[in-house]
């Protein structure tokens, strides 16, 4: 496929970085010449050096052939624009990413209008994963598949919970509960498990299930199930507005601490319930103060990634408040994530993330897409995947435990007219099913490539 990426920032790079490996056709576009230097040196890629709105050079980079444009500059008015010529000039399909709360609600009436295939809101979309982890604090990452019927639970299991030492086929038949243990990564490696997998103090288990199964699992098992009462968020950006409407909704009790008297102004008149304070969210007494040791939730929003892990570790340590932090340079991930910080969130990867299970489910010449959902769960290790069945599906009808599939790849759900099924080896997909694939095999397109070749 013929892609063109204009902005080689770090959702441009992050983008690159997953695609690259997934055999397309890649042009970069920037008007730093030193960002595309790297990018070239680094990815087997085209690089032009300019304004990705100018006619004339999208015209050199190839856009009359091209099968998608994403804009992901810093400018969202830039990014529109991009997309807008794109349209005209090659008329291929095109994504931009669209920052600014002002344009929020009006997403769908500018994607509608500009002919734009998807437009994306990192900030909207780190604010929104970060609510579905304060619902449920035991989980460290919530994904959503099914248009929300289904959910996959990141989950570090403790010593104190009943599952440790129990085979999966016995956790199965002890909770009767239906869902599935699909991923466990244990001493930094990953596997599929199988029934037979005994699960262990420290190993960190996906588990796929409805809401309500989901949360009845845990209950059982011991783990914390309830949805915080109050948070406290350092740093008033863009993420902590759209987060603190959404905890507003959710009846959550909100303290912020920013420093910038202006914009502590602003937040009052955006999120009128909720308590804003001017400091120094470093300091160590004003967080005391505010009740930092009592707190249910702590985040870390401020724009130094440092400065949000310095500040996790010091909640970790005063509370036992369930902590989130923002990273935006994943350079020392391994490290990061040995502090035990919490749940860490990189909207850099959430975006990247939506924007290649859109690619990787585009057909040529068609506006339907076979992917529904994507995530890169386990850092990147695994994939779940949701396929939509389509009638002239050959898998139809086949029993699963006749299909040939590949290796360390789990069909972790199946969801048929608004009912979700954790399958055995006797069910089979219907026509217009909705299947999710977990598998360490990246690179899943259709349905067909869970079958060994």
């Amino acid at each position: 496929m013929d892609i063109i990426i204009v902005g080689c920032g770090k959702v441009g790079s992050t983008l690159l970085e997953q695609l690259s490996g997934e055999n397309h056709n890649i042009t970069v576009i920037d008007k730093d010449a030193s960002k595309v230097g790297r990018v070239t040196n680094s990815y087997d890629v085209m690089g032009f050096v300019g304004d990705g709105t100018s006619y004339s050079l999208q015209m050199d980079a190839g856009v009359e052939e091209a099968d998608l444009l994403i804009a992901v500059t810093g400018s969202d008015e830039l990014n529109l624009l991009c997309c807008l010529f794109a349209k005209k000039a090659g008329n291929c399909r095109t994504i931009a990413r669209v920052r600014n709360p002002l344009y929020n609600k009006d997403l769908h009436y500018i994607k509608e209008e500009l002919g734009l295939s998807m437009v994306i809101n990192p900030e909207y979309a780190a604010a929104m994963e970060i609510a579905r982890l304060l619902r449920f604090p035991s989980a460290n990452k919530i994904d959503t598949f099914a248009k929300g019927r289904v959910e996959m639970a990141r989950f570090k299991v403790q010593q104190e919970h009943k599952i440790c030492g129990n085979s999966l086929s016995q956790i199965r038949t002890q909770y009767k509960c239906d869902l599935l243990i699909c991923a466990v990564e244990r001493k930094g490696e990953v596997c599929i498990p199988d029934g037979n997998f005994v699960i262990e103090p420290d190993d960190i288990i996906s588990v796929i299930a409805t809401p309500v199964n989901s949360n009845y699992f845990f209950e059982k098992i011991g783990a914390d199930t309830h949805k915080v009462k109050d948070a406290m968020i350092i740093g008033g950006g863009t993420i902590t507005y759209y987060l603190g409407a959404q905890l507003q909704n959710m009846g959550i009790k909100l303290r912020i601490v920013e420093s910038n008297l202006q914009r502590c102004e602003e937040l009052s008149d955006l999120l009128p319930k909720t308590m804003i304070i001017n400091g120094d969210g470093t300091n160590k007494e004003l967080l005391l103060e505010e009740g930092l040791a009592n707190t249910e939730a702590f985040v870390a929003l401020t724009n130094i990634d440092e400065e949000n892990i310095l500040l996790a570790l010091y909640a970790r340590k005063q509370s036992r408040a369930k902590s989130i932090v923002k990273i935006d340079r994943s350079s020392f991930d391994e490290v990061i994530r040995e502090l035990d910080v919490g749940s860490i969130i990189d909207p850099k990867y959430i975006t990247a993330n939506y924007i290649i299970r859109y690619v990787r489910g585009m057909r040529k010449n068609s506006t339907e897409n076979s992917i529904e959902t994507l995530y890169k769960i386990l850092d990147g290790r695994a994939e779940a995947v949701e396929f939509l069945i389509e009638p002239d599906c050959p898998l139809i009808g086949q029993k699963l435990k006749n299909l040939q599939t590949k290796d360390n790849l789990l069909i972790g759900c199946i969801t048929r007219k608004r009912r979700v099924l954790i399958p055995g080896g006797d069910d089979s997909f219907q026509p217009d099913d909705s299947v999710i694939v977990v598998t360490t095999h990246t690179g899943l397109k259709e349905i067909t490539d869970i079958l060994r070749r």
